[in-house]
């Protein structure tokens, strides 16, 4: 380490420029503990976020000079983080970032051909790939063992939060719904499309007058799954059905049976069977989604309080 430290020092003294004002690439931009940041480094990655935010609009000089400290900051804490992580002798093994990179791959359905050209056309190897995956795994074991460890959510905080944010969990309009269909052909004749119209109008009579709505989808639905389910079309909200559908079930009460129901593949009979308006979902099927909202914040809280800490603690010489 001191070895490549003084070499990297001496190139830093020797420059790499040829003339005057030429750019300083080998210089030194920050110095943390016995490591040191070299300037290329902190012109390729500054060099990359700033592509990143020129997407969104323009860069100030200003906000340039912030950006290009930021990184550098950034840089000081990875390297800060990667010495704790070695000091913790903190390994993750071959098989374990096998095992994380299958299971990434089996979330997004994609082979080993498929993931290799996708990060290629990101422009990064495989290898690249592995190297940083193994760095997240180790920087995840470090924020376990150093940071969520040592944090808790209570019941209170839960049950605080939900009151105090409930229009977070207020849920759309949802519809639960029965059909029964009577399928026309494609290239159907006109009489053949009344013969299927008049059928359906008898067996939306027949189902005004019982109470079985699934019974009756099971004798006379074309749809496939009828036998099985009754036409059960089962729970949905605004945008998930199709819009002839849809548009009869909103002006519906509960209990309903509509009139014929026209779409391209035929006629629908339908029944609501449930409808349930604009309201706030219990505690109980949100408690979940509050308990990991709140660890995930407490985290981040801890984890840069255990940062500065870290920092507080370390030997940092800025240059640039």
């Amino acid at each position: 380490m001191r070895k490549i430290f003084v070499l990297l020092l001496l190139a830093a003294v020797l420059g790499t420029a040829a003339t005057a004002g030429a750019e300083l690439v080998n210089g030194i931009a920050a110095i943390v503990n016995d490591d040191i940041i070299t300037i290329y480094e902190l012109n390729k990655e500054y060099s990359r976020v700033l592509k990143q935010e020129e997407k969104k609009g323009a860069v100030s000089q200003e906000a340039a000079q912030k950006l290009r400290s930021d990184v550098l900051n950034s840089l000081i804490d990875k390297k800060l983080i990667a010495m704790k992580i070695k000091e913790l002798n903190i390994v993750i093994g071959e098989e374990e970032l096998r095992q994380s990179i299958e299971e990434i791959k089996k979330q997004n359905k994609l082979s080993q051909e498929a993931l290799v050209a996708a990060l290629l056309s990101q422009g990064i190897s495989f290898d690249q790939y592995k190297a940083q995956m193994k760095e997240q795994l180790e920087r995840l074991r470090l924020m376990s063992q150093e940071v969520k460890s040592k944090i808790q959510v209570t019941e209170r905080e839960v049950t605080e939060y939900y009151e105090a944010n409930k229009s977070q969990f207020r849920e759309e309009n949802s519809y639960r719904a029965r059909h029964i269909f009577l399928k026309v052909e494609k290239n159907a004749t006109s009489d053949q499309i009344k013969k299927v119209m008049e059928k359906a109008a008898m067996v939306a009579a027949e189902a005004r007058s019982t109470a079985d709505f699934a019974e009756l989808a099971r004798k006379y639905s074309d749809d496939p799954n009828a036998p099985n389910d009754g036409g059960d079309l089962g729970t949905f909200k605004k945008g998930d059905m199709l819009p002839e559908i849809e548009n009869a079930v909103i002006g519906m009460n509960q209990g309903e049976i509509s009139d014929l129901v026209t779409t391209p593949a035929g006629f629908h009979i339908i029944k609501l069977e449930e409808k349930s308006l604009d309201r706030v979902k219990p505690l109980e099927s949100v408690k979940g989604t509050i308990e990991e909202l709140l660890y995930r914040k407490k985290s981040e809280e801890r984890f840069n309080q255990w940062a500065d800490e870290l920092r507080k603690g370390a030997a940092i010489d800025i240059k640039q």
